[in-house]
């Protein structure tokens, strides 16, 4: 009976029951409202949702995988964001976190899918095989292309956590001796959400779900199916050492003087360029750090085939840069032509303002010459 009474909880109710503040409620509304790229004046709409809506049931399945989104996800920096998933939305089943295991945890998620047909988000972390009919990852005797099928069926929308459930990841970098795929590519009928990262960052799976289950509807997607709150712009555009690539200032080796002061990471392999994601402007551990604060190049973990687009550590031949199409080796020499091009402009500009000054000195100069003869 208590679970069935918690099920019926609103999200704010279930906050409140484990002993948060009002306050708490409000900055965490408000915290999640900024992350989905809501507007300010939507702040007090979540709010209300989030009062007013009952939890929405959530079947989180995990198939070839490490674990890792699920280990971003928990250890997320801000308290109430783990809660939206462990407590606050209807987590009804995952092999991984819940308490029960075996044929009890069975009977948990079968009950769920029966009485919230429709209803229910689906979570798939990791890839499913295909070869050999899919024995290469068995759960209590059926494959994981069974339970896909059967997951799926009475779910209202399908979230993808990870590069590996959203893309294939690791397991189908060539030669793909299992014959992994991502779930769209099995599941034809639903409206999936792919939100790719080896592993996401904690607080976009959050805003991802939480999104969907206040306002009962998918977010807006690019062409490759991600949140484009999250996914529409590159690292490189919110890259802190976006200024050195500009300036054509890169560290030519790890251990280099140029990489201790911090100079932009291209030739070493960085695909920022190339990379759709929030690492810049969400970041790892309360904001405070992604892999290229940390001093390593991004390897473009949430672009699709990921571990097939060449050695990470090969730079791009040509990338997007000042405007037109560019070598690293170039950049500089743009950079230099544009500041020298600039300089000309400017001393093009100041004489011309300069002549300009003089006439009408000169002419007002004949005008008072004029008026002292008369």
């Amino acid at each position: 009976m208590k679970n069935e009474l918690q099920n019926e909880e609103t999200f704010y109710e279930s906050i409140i029951r484990k002993g948060y503040s009002r306050r708490s409620f409000l900055k965490f509304a408000t915290y999640m409202a900024a992350f989905m790229g809501l507007e300010n004046s939507m702040v007090g709409q979540l709010v209300k949702t989030m009062e007013t809506k009952k939890r929405i049931p959530v079947i989180w399945e995990h198939f070839q995988e490490c674990t890792g989104c699920s280990e971003s996800f928990i250890k997320s920096d801000h308290p109430l964001v783990a809660d939206v998933i462990l407590d606050t939305i209807s987590l009804d089943y995952t092999d991984t976190l819940m308490a029960a295991a075996g044929h009890q945890s069975e009977a948990a998620k079968q009950a769920s899918m029966k009485a919230n047909y429709g209803k229910y988000i689906l979570i798939v972390e990791g890839a499913i095989p295909t070869k050999n009919d899919g024995v290469y990852c068995t759960i209590a005797g059926r494959t994981a292309l069974e339970i896909i099928k059967e997951s799926a069926e009475g779910a209202a929308a399908i979230i993808t956590f990870g590069s590996c459930s959203s893309w294939g990841g690791v397991q189908a970098a060539y030669p793909n001796p299992t014959g992994s795929v991502p779930v769209d590519a099995i599941i034809k009928d639903k409206p999936i959400i792919k939100v790719p990262g080896c592993p996401p960052i904690s607080e976009v799976m959050t805003g991802v779900v939480l999104y969907y289950a206040m306002f009962g509807r998918i977010p807006d997607l690019d062409d490759e199916g991600r949140p484009k709150q999250f996914y529409g712009k590159r690292v490189h555009d919110s890259c802190y050492r976006r200024p050195y690539f500009d300036a054509g200032l890169y560290a030519e080796s790890f251990d280099s003087e140029e990489a201790k002061k911090g100079y932009c990471l291209y030739k070493l392999g960085c695909r920022g360029p190339v990379t759709y994601n929030a690492c810049g402007t969400v970041g790892w551990n309360g904001g405070l750090g992604f892999p290229i604060k940390s001093g390593h190049p991004c390897i473009g973990c949430s672009e699709n085939k990921f571990w097939d687009n060449g050695p990470f550590y090969k730079r791009l031949e040509n990338i997007p840069g000042m405007g037109i199409e560019a070598t690293a080796d170039e950049i500089g020499k743009i950079v230099l032509g544009a500041a020298a091009g600039g300089a000309a402009v400017h001393a093009i500009a100041a004489n011309i303002f300069k002549k300009k000054e003089i006439d009408e000195n000169r002419e007002m100069g004949k005008i008072n010459e004029q008026n002292l003869n008369e």
